[in-house]
């Protein structure tokens, strides 16, 4: 997908001016409450029009004020979900499904409606009234409403905002399933880094209605990593865990990692702030810590006077946090040894 943006809005006191190309399968739009995220997506879907510029996607023109153009939304083949689900109250869950698929032009129709309902494993809501649904399976079939339009491209505003950090890190694999599985591309508007982590490959940082840069999101982790209150957030993916002494171990690295609150015969996405981590430049003798890691460093970042150490142990990486000084008093630098000490505790199951 190519999307090149060159347009301006203004809307009461607030000013939108933005201009950039974009080219990817998943592209985070990043920023703060009121920095023009959504603005910009709804200029995009043909919700709203620019005053003046141009927006083209794939090479066609979707709006050209020098050449009075503006396609009418049904025509851009972009489909939305919404912060809240927004299902139609009067229909049930396989009504709301079907919805914009059977306005679909024939011509288009490339996804199985079974295969898509099997995905975002929805067989035993069909039945149901769109009113006796969880938050999270109300965001599950607004998706598969927008995927079964068949959509060129997917944009989800803040899809994740209305629901608790449960049902959060519940709806985010079937986000990515659904991308992955019938080759959607999409755009991601969110204010969290950890959304922007899973869900996008490069990011369109947002702010006071401009674009401010072109990152990735782990460039955006480490920038925030020093005002963050947790710090570089890492996500691990960890599974096969057996359980002894009331823990549980994960092969890592490697190695193991021990997890306080983990899960057997099935996999589970961990968070692990990098303030958590404790380093040593020598093994010490006895610690209560459950997990103790043997580490290469490898490159090492500033964030606003805090250190950021990339630990590298068994092929994978984990981002430790500490200040200048104490990296000069260990004397830590890119390819030396040292120790990461992390309490079974630490990490904190999302899902």
């Amino acid at each position: 997908m190519r999307l090149d943006i060159d347009i301006e809005k203004r809307l009461g006191s607030f000013s939108l001016k933005m201009k950039a190309s974009l080219s990817g399968e998943r592209i985070g739009i990043f920023g703060a409450s009121g920095s023009g995220k959504s603005t910009l997506v709804h200029m995009i879907a043909g919700l709203m029009d620019p005053d003046s510029g141009e927006l083209h996607l794939d090479g066609t023109c979707l709006f050209s004020s020098r050449r009075n153009i503006g396609l009418a939304p049904e025509k851009r083949r972009i489909a939305i979900v919404f912060q809240q689900a927004m299902l139609f109250p009067h229909l049930g869950v396989k009504a709301n499904l079907l919805y914009g698929y059977r306005r679909c032009r024939p011509e288009n129709r490339k996804i199985n409606p079974e295969k898509l309902i099997e995905v975002l494993n929805l067989q035993h809501l069909l039945d149901r009234g769109v009113n006796n649904l969880s938050g999270g399976e109300k965001q599950r079939v607004a998706l598969g409403r927008a995927v079964l339009a068949n959509p060129r491209l997917l944009v989800m505003d803040e899809p994740l905002s209305a629901l608790d950090d449960a049902l959060r890190y519940q709806v985010i694999p079937y986000l990515r399933s659904v991308s992955e599985e019938f080759r959607i591309p999409y755009l991601f508007i969110s204010h969290s880094v950890p959304e922007m982590q899973l869900m996008a490959d490069q990011v369109l940082d947002v702010a006071n209605g401009c674009i401010t840069g072109i990152s990735t999101p782990d460039d955006l982790a480490r920038a925030g990593m020093a005002s963050s209150p947790r710090g570089y957030l890492n996500l691990l993916n960890l599974e096969r865990a057996h359980l002894h002494d009331r823990l549980f171990h994960y092969p890592w690295g490697g190695g193991t990692l021990i997890v306080s609150d983990g899960k057997t015969g099935e996999g589970s996405l961990f968070e692990l702030a990098s303030r958590d981590i404790i380093l040593f430049r020598k093994n010490p003798e006895a610690i209560s810590a459950r997990n103790m890691l043997k580490c290469r460093v490898g490159e090492m970042f500033d964030s606003d006077g805090r250190k950021g150490i990339v630990l590298e142990s068994g092929g994978e990486q984990l981002v430790a946090e500490i200040v200048q000084s104490a990296a000069v008093e260990l004397g830590i630098t890119p390819g030396s040894t040292v120790f990461a000490a992390i309490k079974a505790s630490a990490f904190r199951r999302l899902g």
